[in-house]
Order: structure tokens, then sequence, then C-alpha cells
């Protein structure tokens, strides 16, 4: 998922379009994606280059270019290159890749300027629910296991609902460019057509989960207690997965909105009411830990209406959300819809069951233990809004290199967000190692006496933590760049094995089987993650020379899978 957890929303989803094509929707808040290179042809020959289906020309021979490539099956690629393109070497080298440092700081600059909106957008969206747990950790370890379970699968479905509607960017940028009004508000009715159908089977889902989470050796009291929480919280799945249509409906349009001026707003609306609802302050009653569900679906509904109110005051945006095909079945654009958004869905559900599953086989090993899961899955969450901006940054360029078929930059831009992925978790990891006690403390109150097993089994699971993180950021960033590339079914398959098959037993068999408790749990997800990661990077690897030799002219049979 990239950019998906199941401790909040999915941060930026990756818009990329089918059979290679490169994604038009750009990301809240970024108008452009810079590229630091101009395509060459393949035996570097400085010329004209164009792909099929592919409207512009790449110019090559070091002068500075202003080649502008757009993405193929109609798709806008929309991204003006920097101007600094580099000779094509008489090697063969494309044009596009260059050599020496030079290459490597100035796409650096651009992955990073790409990457840091996105970042702090992910990270005033992430706030959300790391304000929801700050305020149950002043409560107690049982609080903190219920809201925490209730929490996890909850975003469990939200995440899933939100991959079905990812795909509506794309569709969108592509009617865009053909000026289809009336293609793009039938797409917006499927968009929420589909979210609606989401929302209530994941409502009723949720509401009937109870004796089913029991059966899976549930604490009783937690499930119970977890059962008030998603009574309340249950019907929120309606305004939230209606908001993220919306927002990858604008952001196909070029025209996102102030996504990060609402999600701030409701930021500080959270804090607010968490602390009105849970404490019974200005004339309110007091609901304790079910105030924070309150509070929480109340910020869904305001932020979705937030964001329809600037619709309705954008002139180009307006007449979309009020046009009659808006309001008008289209089985095409439903249809279109569902196959397009169904593997990224897929993805992201994969991966956030991984951890679902992970936090129930935690569950079972006691209250104290699924608390401290809670916490230490909010926290690495925060530092994973880094690796999902990265990872959206990656694959917006690789997909205007492999739209100019230069997969040499395509394969060098995924080595280098996944570099920098791996460096900032380093970073990261430092701060952990040095104070985990500290860090830990800023979630749980040590003012509880009950809490003082916790805070010690979390600022032990932050130390694997310290590891974990590097591979996480990797395996986010793999989904990413070969998303970038083209390949979207493969991102699922990859992770049905490296979560499914690896992942999991391992948490099982050191968790449970071997007894080394909730810590045994992490450190087998850390192999999980690990093993997806490094699958990732090797499909992408051999996906981007393979398009690279059949770019170049070579007889390159394609196999059955990435």
């Amino acid at each position: 998922m990239s950019g998906t957890r199941t401790n909040g929303t999915s941060g930026t989803a990756e818009s990329t379009g089918t059979n290679g094509t490169a994604g038009a929707a750009e990301s809240a808040g970024t108008a452009e994606a810079a590229s630091a290179a101009s395509a060459a042809s393949a035996n570097g020959t400085a010329g004209t280059t164009s792909t099929t289906g592919t409207s512009g020309t790449a110019a090559s021979s070091g002068t500075a270019g202003a080649a502008e490539s757009a993405g193929t099956n109609g798709t806008a690629g929309a991204a003006e290159s920097a101007g600094t393109a580099e000779a094509a070497s008489a090697n063969g080298t494309t044009g596009t890749a260059g050599n020496g440092v030079g290459w490597w700081v100035r796409n650096s600059r651009a992955l990073l300027r790409l990457a840091l909106p996105l970042i702090l957008t992910n990270f005033a969206y992430v706030a959300l629910t790391t304000v929801d747990i700050v305020m149950l950790g002043r409560l107690g370890a049982v609080e903190i296991a219920a809201a925490g379970l209730a929490i996890a699968l909850f975003n469990q479905l939200r995440t899933t609902g939100t991959g079905l509607v990812t795909g509506v960017g794309n569709l969108v940028a592509e009617a865009r460019v053909r000026d289809d009004r009336e293609r793009i508000g039938a797409l917006l009715f499927a968009g929420f057509f589909w979210a609606t159908v989401c929302g209530v089977v994941f409502c009723a889902v949720l509401l009937l989960i109870g004796p089913l989470l029991v059966l899976l050796g549930q604490d009783p009291e937690v499930v119970g207690k977890a059962g008030e929480f998603l009574t309340v919280l249950a019907p929120g799945m309606l305004p939230c997965l209606w908001f993220q249509n919306l927002r990858h409906f604008t952001t196909g349009l070029k025209r996102p909105g102030p996504l990060l001026a609402i999600t701030l707003a409701s930021v500080v609306v959270t804090i607010g009411l968490n602390y009105a609802l849970i404490y019974g302050k200005f004339g309110l009653p007091a609901f304790g830990f079910v105030g924070v569900a309150i509070a929480t679906v109340t910020v869904f509904l305001l932020s979705f209406l937030a964001f329809v109110a600037v619709v309705l005051r954008d002139g180009v945006l307006r007449p979309y959300l009020v046009s009659p095909g808006a309001r008008r079945w289209s089985g095409d654009a439903v249809r279109s819809v569902w196959r397009l958004g169904l593997p990224i869905s897929g993805t992201y559900a994969s991966e956030a069951g991984f951890f679902s599953v992970l936090t129930l086989v935690i569950g079972t090993l006691g209250v104290d233990a699924l608390a401290a899961q809670t916490v230490l899955n909010q926290i690495v969450y925060i530092v994973f809004m880094i690796s999902a901006g990265l990872s959206h940054a990656a694959s917006i360029h690789i997909s205007e290199a492999a739209g100019a078929d230069d997969y040499v930059t395509a394969r060098r831009t995924g080595l280098l967000g996944t570099g920098w992925g791996v460096i900032a978790m380093l970073v990261v990891a430092v701060a952990y190692l040095a104070f985990p006690e500290p860090i830990v403390s800023l979630f749980i109150s040590a003012e509880h006496a009950g809490n003082a097993d916790i805070l010690a089994l979390t600022a032990t699971g932050l130390l694997i933590a310290a590891l974990m993180q590097v591979f996480d950021a990797a395996q986010n960033i793999g989904n990413g760049i070969l998303r970038g590339i083209g390949d979207t079914a493969g991102p699922f398959r990859i992770s049905l094995v490296g979560y499914w098959l690896i992942g999991l037993p391992a948490g099982c068999l050191l968790g449970v089987g071997a007894g080394w408790g909730v810590e045994g749990v992490w450190i087998g997800q850390t192999i999980g993650l690990a093993a997806t990661a490094a699958i990732l990077l090797v499909a992408f690897l051999r996906r981007a020379d393979r398009l690279h030799r059949a770019a170049a002219g070579a007889s390159v049979p394609e196999p059955e899978s990435s």
C-alpha cells in the first residue's frame, strides 16, 4: 500500500495507469513533477524519439531541453523536464541517464522536491489517529487495547475501500485529456457508487464481527469495549470513503484543492472534540473512550462537507459536481473504476490485512501485549509517512521516464527512491535506539501504575522497529516503483508471498510456537517485510531491464509474471 497502514488513512494513493500507462494524477500539493532528464533514443543517437501512443518528442544532444512526455493510451504525462539533459554517450547509454555524481544530485533534488509536500500532507493526516492514541493512552490498558483493536479493524476495511476508488484519478485524467466532460461526470458518480457500496458493506461487517473476535482468542472484555467503540465508529466509513473518492477525482483534474489545509483543520477539531467528549467539557457529557469514536466520525463528516464546499466554490470543479453525468448511472464507468481499482485495492488490503492479523495474534497474548502493539503501530505509522511520500514521488518520475521509453532513467530512479527511503529510516532508527522510553512515554501516561509493563514492552518493540522500518520503507517504495513502471498486479502477488507465506508464519512460529511472545511476532513481521522488499526490488530491476532491451529493439519474450 503503498502509503497504507491499519493505523491511519491511506496517505497518498499512487496513481498509475494500466498496461504501462503513465499516470497523470498528481498528488495533493504537487502541481508538477520535475524530471531532470530528456529522453534519447536507445542507441544513444541524438534525435527525436516517439513511443507508441505517446505524444511529445524528446531531444538529446546535450542542450537544455524542455521535453514533455505524455502518457500512453491517452493519459497525460504532463510533466516538463528540468532542462538539464545530458548528451547520450557513445556507448549506447540513454541520454537521460547521464553519468557521474551530477545525475544523482540533480535527480535527488527533483525527487525530494516532489516528495516533501506529500510527506507533509501525510503527516497532517496521520496526526488524526495519533491524537486519538495519545488521548486513549491517558485512560488505561483495556481502553487502549479495545480502541486499538477497533481502529485496526476499521482501517483494514477503509484501506481496502480507498484502494478501489484510487483509480478514479487516472481515469478522470484520461477523460480530461480527451475533453470528455460527460465521461468525467460519470466517473465521479461511479466513484461515489463504489465508495457507498463499500461503506455500507464494511459498516455491517464491523458491527457484526464481535463474536468472531472472541472465537479467535481475543479477550472478551476487550472485545466488548471494542464493540462499543465500533458501534459509533462504523458509520464513519461512508463519509471517509466519499472524501477519498472526491480527493482522487480532483487530483485527476490537477486541482486537488487545499487538502493540507483541510487536514490540518481536522487535526485541531479532533483535539478539541476528543478533550470535550472524553472528559465532558464545555457542557457536554463525558463519554470516556467512546468519545474518541464520536469525535472521529464527526471529523470524517466535517472533512467531507468542507471538501464539497471547496469544490462548489471552484469554477473549474463545480460544473463536474453538479453536472447531469455526476447523477447518472454509467455501466462502463462503473466497470472501469472496478477494473483499475481492484488490483490496487488488493495490494492495500493484503498489506493492511497482514498487520491486522498480526494484531489479532498479539491480542491472544494478553491485554498488555495488545496495548503495546497499538502504541508501537502508531509510532511506526507516523514514520511510515516518509516512505509513502518518497514512494509516490519516485513512481511519478518513473512513469515519466517510462512514457519516453527511457528505462535506464526509470531503473536509476527506482534505486534512488529506495536509497533515500533507507537513509531516512536509518536516521529515525538512531532516535529509536537512543531514546526509546521517552518516545513511548509520549503515547502512554506513566501516571497509571498499570501502564509500567506496557511502557517497557513497547520500548523493547521500538528497538526491533529500528530495523523493521528500514525494510518497511523499502517494500513500500518497491510497490510504488513497480506501479510507476506499469506493473499493478505484481505488487499484489508479491505481497501474498512476502506477507502471508513468509511474514505471518514467521510471526506465529516465533511469537506463539517458540514462546517469544509479542517480541517474536514483531521479529516475524520484520522477516516478512524484508522478504517482500527484496522480491519487489528484484522484480522492478528485472522489469526495467526487460523493457529497456525491448525498447532497444531486442527480441525479449514476455514472461507470465513480473
